[in-house]
C-alpha cells in the first residue's frame, strides 16, 4: 500500500530563462541609439526572473531579462543612467502616453 513511504519533492519547472548577452547587447544598443533613457527594475514573479525595462524620453520602451535587482543597477550604472524601482516609482506617464498613440495608430510603429 505504500502509506509510509516518502513523498518525492515536486520539482519547480521555469519555463523562464536567465539573462544572456543578446538581451545585455540589445539593453546597450537601446540605451546608445535613444535619448534620455531610464531603467527600471520589475521584480521577478512566478513566470518570468527579473526583467529591466529601459524608458526613452519619447516614452519608447523595451524590457529584457537581467540578472536580478543587483545585476540591473550594475548595468545601469556601467551605462550611466539612472535607474529606479518599478514598485516604488511606478511607469512614467510618458511611457502609458507612448502606449496610446501607438494602439491608436499602430501603422507608425
Amino acid at each position: 500500500m505504500g502509506l509510509f513511504r516518502r513523498r518525492k519533492q515536486a520539482r519547480v519547472l521555469s519555463h523562464d530563462r536567465a539573462a544572456d548577452r543578446g538581451d545585455l547587447d540589445h539593453l546597450a544598443n537601446f540605451i546608445r541609439s535613444r535619448r534620455g533613457v531610464e531603467a527600471f527594475i520589475e521584480p521577478r514573479t512566478t513566470v518570468t526572473e527579473t526583467t529591466v525595462i529601459l524608458i526613452a524620453d519619447d516614452g519608447e520602451w523595451t524590457r529584457r531579462r537581467i540578472d536580478g535587482p543587483d545585476g540591473a543597477r550594475r548595468f545601469a550604472y556601467r551605462m550611466g543612467i539612472p535607474v529606479y524601482d518599478v514598485r516604488l516609482m511606478g511607469y512614467p506617464q510618458r511611457m502609458r502616453d507612448f502606449n496610446e498613440r501607438r494602439k491608436r495608430r499602430p501603422e507608425r510603429y
